[in-house]
């Protein structure tokens, strides 16, 4: 670990953290003063679990539930399309089901 952030928690609620940079595996810097073991590597912009999340949990980032993990994750686990679901909120989609219509 060379001391250097290396993911980043973007709202205080989220239970996931978000990759500055190709990480991993191994210890890592979260925030200043933080680190997390990575239990594989992830490239920029990908999701790691900051802490153990249950199958059916829904996931957080930005402080909004993004999706619902379909697998138990470990902490410093990778999340994405293989162990969840996604859920964004509506206004990522326009459709008549959403009620965002644009007719």
């Amino acid at each position: 670990m060379d001391g250097h952030t290396t993911l980043l928690r973007l709202h205080a609620d989220d239970n996931v953290l978000v990759a500055l940079g190709p990480v991993g595996p191994g210890e890592v810097r979260v925030g200043d003063t933080a680190t997390l073991m990575l239990r594989g590597a992830v490239t920029l912009g990908h999701k790691v679990a900051a802490r153990a999340i249950a199958s059916g949990e829904t996931i957080v980032k930005y402080g909004m539930p993004i999706g619902v993990a379909t697998a138990d994750i470990a902490q410093g686990d990778h999340v994405h399309v293989h162990n969840i679901a996604s859920r964004y909120t509506a206004t990522h989609y326009r459709s008549d089901d959403a009620g965002l219509s644009d007719e």
